[in-house]
């Protein structure tokens, strides 16, 4: 990867006609030495997840291979990755996803699973990692077995493979925490995630038996943040152009700082349920313990 990056080429020119072609279409565009790529999944706000509005473009031999800011640096999985990335797509995921990975049965008929073309590596990474996805074929789901999960590289090499069906961003995050603005990050997260997620980020129950999930898992990486803020998985929105790389950063920092490891300068934490549920708590215990002191006393007297 060093090699490519030293050999890849930044090409700020072909950058500015790509620009154009985004924002007029904001579909695909292609530019020499990156090769066909589909935009669909982001905006033309610089620094927000778009590769040909980021500062940092790294493209080689027809393939983009990285871009991204100081904030987020965003890389696709290596092209060598994807033979392996077939085999595990057509043991466990073809069943339902399709063959081609297009949601179409050989039948032509409409299969289990939707199209997964075009929807870019950190939504398949995202998707397999967090488990979201069983990695199990249909024999496996009927017979009501545990499916396997798979490794962080083998979710890497079913998303080169999906990938190199149609080269799409966002591409996978590494999101560099040094330089976060917690604070910046607690007042992005109450306005665009608490009514959801909770103030607290436990998690809560949403319209039609969906529900957001708990944020307080110390397993959620900042990775998966970042995936999830940018692809918008199930009923989650997509923050593809209101939120910059640097803003995401910030919310990624006050979640895995403060959400997954509270202070409770106050005392106990009560489970991080939030402000309504504690003060209740207090109320019934505080109250409900003076009622019983003061009939203890009546009776005495």
């Amino acid at each position: 990867m060093a090699a490519l990056g030293t050999l890849g080429l930044v090409c700020p020119g072909a950058s500015a006609q790509a620009s154009t072609t985004a924002k007029a279409s904001a579909v695909s565009s292609s530019v020499k030495a990156c090769g066909s790529v589909n935009l669909r999944g982001v905006s033309a706000t610089d620094d927000s997840g778009n590769p040909f509005h980021s500062s940092k473009l790294v493209c080689f031999d027809g393939m983009l291979i990285r871009y991204g800011d100081s904030a987020i640096t965003y890389s696709n999985p290596p092209a060598s990755y994807a033979t392996a990335g077939k085999l595990l797509f057509d043991q466990i995921c073809a069943s339902c996803h399709g063959s081609e990975a297009n949601g179409i049965s050989p039948s032509g008929a409409a299969s289990i699973g939707p199209n997964l073309q075009g929807v870019g590596a950190a939504t398949v990474d995202f998707w397999i990692t967090t488990g979201r996805m069983p990695a199990a074929d249909v024999a496996a789901v009927e017979a009501e077995r545990k499916p396997p999960r798979l490794s962080d590289k083998q979710a890497l090499e079913v998303a080169a493979y999906i990938n190199s069906l149609d080269p799409s961003v966002p591409a996978v995050p590494t999101p560099n925490l040094k330089g976060a603005d917690v604070a910046d990050g607690a007042s992005l997260f109450a306005l665009n995630c608490a009514a959801c997620h909770t103030i607290t980020g436990a998690g809560d129950a949403l319209a039609f038996g969906t529900n957001a999930p708990t944020l307080q898992n110390r397993q959620i990486t900042a990775q998966q943040v970042v995936e999830a803020m940018r692809t918008g998985p199930a009923n989650m929105p997509r923050f593809s152009g209101n939120l910059s790389d640097a803003q995401v950063r910030d919310v990624v920092a006050y979640v895995t700082e403060k959400i997954q490891h509270p202070s409770n300068p106050g005392g106990a934490g009560l489970g991080g349920v939030g402000p309504v549920a504690e003060g209740f708590i207090a109320l019934l215990l505080g109250v409900g313990g003076l009622a019983l002191i003061c009939f203890w006393i009546g009776e005495r007297s």
